[in-house]
């Protein structure tokens, strides 16, 4: 009897994805958004595959659907697909905006490391490493403040906005239910793809699949 080997790296899960499903997922060249709710999808397709755990699906598909070249192809007018490639739901302006957002907090924070890694005179370097921390925390500090700035009249805004979402009852709650999920200051639209007791997971509009708890989900 021949033995199956388990999937567990990201790498492999997503490759075997490509070659399972190529009319929905690629590793290179453009990309396509995918359906809200794929996951269920997938893992009805791939029921009988012992191959991959759903655990491993799940992590799988939030790295692809977090990635920068993902990101970038959530736009206005953009198609989503199902998992034979059929166009099944239209991007909207907010979907694009949420995803632009993400893509520059992404590339934001992976700058910031870059710069924090970064080794001591590196060849090629010509400002002494004094300067080159000056110069860095400066950034650092207006960046803080700036994002001070921003954020005070949002925060505001979401306080009083709270009062009117109502937090659900998880019994009147099912996979593939529509809800919003409190995620830092502002509720997201969300479907629900997995109930676990207390703990639930969704799929925001972006196509970003997240977990989190049953007090932060609202109707």
């Amino acid at each position: 009897m021949e033995t199956q080997i388990k999937r567990i790296s990201t790498k492999d899960i997503i490759s075997y994805l490509v070659e399972k499903f190529p009319a929905c997922f690629s590793l290179k060249g453009p990309v396509k958004p995918l359906k809200v709710g794929i996951f269920q999808d997938l893992a009805e397709k791939l029921d009988d595959d012992e191959t991959i755990s759903k655990t491993r699906l799940r992590q799988a598909l939030r790295h692809y659907t977090s990635s920068w070249r993902y990101l970038k192809a959530i736009k206005v007018g953009a198609f989503r697909v199902d998992i034979e490639g059929n166009d099944v739901a239209e991007i909207d302006e907010e979907q694009a905006k949420y995803a632009s957002k993400t893509l520059k907090e992404s590339q934001e924070k992976f700058g910031n490391n870059s710069l924090t890694n970064k080794k001591p005179q590196e060849k090629g370097d010509k400002k002494p490493l004094k300067s080159i921390k000056i110069k860095a925390l400066k950034q650092l500090s207006v960046m803080a403040v700036n994002s001070k700035l921003l954020n005070r009249p949002s925060v505001q805004r979401v306080k009083k906005e709270l009062p009117l979402l109502k937090q659900v009852d998880s019994a009147t709650i099912n996979i593939g239910s529509k809800v919003k999920v409190q995620l830092g200051n502002a509720p997201m639209n969300a479907t629900i793809t997995e109930i676990a007791g207390k703990d639930v997971s969704v799929q925001l509009d972006s196509g970003m699949t997240i977990k989190t708890q049953m007090q932060n989900i609202y109707s």
